[in-house]
């Protein structure tokens, strides 16, 4: 069914940021990140590594005021990217979820690619800053991409723990959930939906 890589290529430029992105949804895992923000790139990079995508990001964004802006727009970029490469979404499961330890922590994650944008996220974080990233901005992280990318989008911590396993764990266990989303079918003829489009 699959007829070639399914990728994108996203750019956005504002007074604020300029943002190159190119994803590949079957992509092996490689990955060339900067965001400027260190934790961030981090982050992304466990995204791409075991969500098996390929992701190349360079950020120029107004660090001088904060991450704000960096990465809700990057959240933005790479919503955008998910929905063009995905392309009419013929053949894929739709559906995906993951639940991912990662030490004493807990994260279930699970999306649809429906069309119709919604994020439910907790708020667990109890500190305010990881690295140089602000911890509230992983919300505004996945909130952007959740819209841009026209997803139903669940992510909850069943146990929680050290902040930064629960972040990480977080943008793990999304990968995971998109990259069973994205993979096809062979049963499913056109789109899974009683619709007939997504």
């Amino acid at each position: 069914m699959e007829t070639g890589r399914r990728s994108a290529l996203i750019s956005r430029r504002t007074k604020e940021t300029d943002i190159r992105l190119k994803l590949t949804i079957d992509g092996g895992g490689k990955c060339e990140i900067d965001t400027g923000i260190g934790f961030f790139d981090h982050m992304l990079e466990g995204f791409a590594r075991h969500g098996l995508f390929d992701l190349e990001l360079s950020v120029k964004g107004d660090l001088r005021v904060d991450g704000h802006h960096t990465v809700e727009d990057v959240g933005i970029v790479l919503g955008q990217a998910i929905r063009e490469a995905v392309q009419d979404k013929a053949g894929i499961r739709r559906y995906g979820s993951a639940v991912l330890p990662m030490d004493e922590s807990l994260i279930l994650c699970a999306l649809d690619l429906s069309g119709r944008p919604y994020l439910k996220m907790d708020d667990v974080f109890t500190v305010p800053r990881l690295g140089e990233m602000d911890t509230e901005l992983v919300r505004e992280f996945f909130y952007a991409v959740s819209y841009a990318a026209a997803m139903n989008l669940h992510m909850k911590v069943l146990e929680r723990g050290n902040n930064h396993h629960m972040a990480e764990a977080m943008f793990k266990a999304f990968a995971k959930a998109l990259d069973m989303a994205t993979t096809y079918d062979e049963r499913i003829s056109g789109v899974l939906s009683t619709k007939g489009s997504l």
